[in-house]
């Protein structure tokens, strides 16, 4: 499970009320979608980050993981705001979150982007989505078929722009400072000693990805070109959102796989997120929301999308769901 797989755990298993989570590319949201819970990456800016370790720093979001969305809603209330110590929060005024709470979805237009009913998605996923679809239809929403054409590059342009970033964050754990520090006869082999030991074989991974693409020679052709359809992917979300409210898709392609089932398989284990990226590379709120189960009885998420700050909206509609389709109610049954 991704970064945030301890919070939406402990939540899920009654450890805690809520919890909070970070999100870099769907670390709130696909934890909560395996786990049967509520997961909420807000808007980027929109939560404080001062005191989180930095991954990707234009994609990073703290959120709340909790049982329920008026839980979410709350808590996001309780942490939401400009904050002196982070310089890429936004100053913009907190609203009451739960204020559209009751209201339903009528007369909302919901958009349904083609691009992300990809190969491979499990049946009973898409089955539980096509469902979710005619329940808000139902309800009053306007369910209307959206294109967001660069979905496709999500994946490639995430694992260049923000591991290019978590390359350079990471820099900063070299012993000296803070952190851990492995004891060696000389400078050099203590930061290559400290840098070995102190990371998992996922972050070193990553980390050389990231130094690569940075590297002289390969800036341009990489690092470059990766921000550049960054920002058509970002223009998608924006020409959609002048047709719709809120965009839906599922969570996760498939519900929660085995432990160290795709470790062997990295490229499988990062498609997994091609639902979830495009939200954080455009920087919108998005929430994941119980919608059911498989045969196997593991969750099924709903993920909503929002415009940017317009998480009212988002948690409005979020809830009429949740409320209608009563899943939260519901624990997996263990088999």
């Amino acid at each position: 499970m991704s970064s945030s797989g301890g919070s939406a755990a402990a939540v899920a298993a009654d450890m805690t009320l809520a919890a909070l989570g970070s999100d870099t590319g769907g670390s709130i949201r696909q934890p909560a979608s395996f786990c049967g819970i509520v997961g909420l990456k807000p808007t980027y800016g929109r939560v404080s980050r001062y005191g989180l370790i930095a991954f990707g720093s234009s994609f990073d979001q703290i959120g709340p993981l909790t049982k329920t969305v008026e839980d979410a809603a709350l808590l996001l209330g309780m942490i939401a705001g400009h904050d002196p110590m982070d310089s890429t929060s936004a100053r913009e005024a907190v609203p009451d979150y739960t204020k559209n709470f009751g209201k339903g979805v009528k007369g909302l237009k919901i958009g349904f982007p083609k691009e992300y009913f990809v190969k491979g998605m499990q049946p009973e996923v898409e089955k539980k989505i096509h469902e979710a679809a005619e329940q808000l239809k139902s309800m009053g929403a306007e369910i209307r078929e959206v294109s967001l054409p660069h979905t496709e590059y999500a994946v490639a342009v995430y694992y260049i722009v923000a591991v290019a970033e978590a390359s350079s964050n990471l820099g900063r754990f070299d012993g000296v400072e803070y952190g851990l520090r492995v004891p060696e006869k000389n400078l050099r082999d203590m930061y290559f000693e400290t840098r070995d030991q102190g990371f998992g074989a996922e972050a070193k991974r990553r980390i050389l990805l990231g130094t690569f693409v940075l590297s002289a020679g390969y800036y341009d052709a990489y690092y470059l070109k990766g921000q550049k359809v960054r920002t058509l992917i970002r223009r998608d979300f924006q020409k959609a959102f002048q047709e719709v409210d809120l965009l839906m898709s599922a969570t996760s392609p498939t519900t929660a796989f085995k432990i160290g089932e795709k470790i062997d398989d990295p490229l499988a284990m990062y498609l997994s997120d091609i639902m979830t990226i495009p939200a954080n590379l455009a920087g919108i709120p998005a929430v994941s929301i119980p919608c059911g189960f498989d045969s196997k009885n593991l969750p099924v998420g709903l993920q909503l999308m929002g415009k940017p700050f317009d998480e009212t909206t988002l948690l409005g509609a979020a809830h009429a769901f949740e409320q209608s389709a009563g899943v939260y109610k519901q624990k997996p049954k263990l088999l």
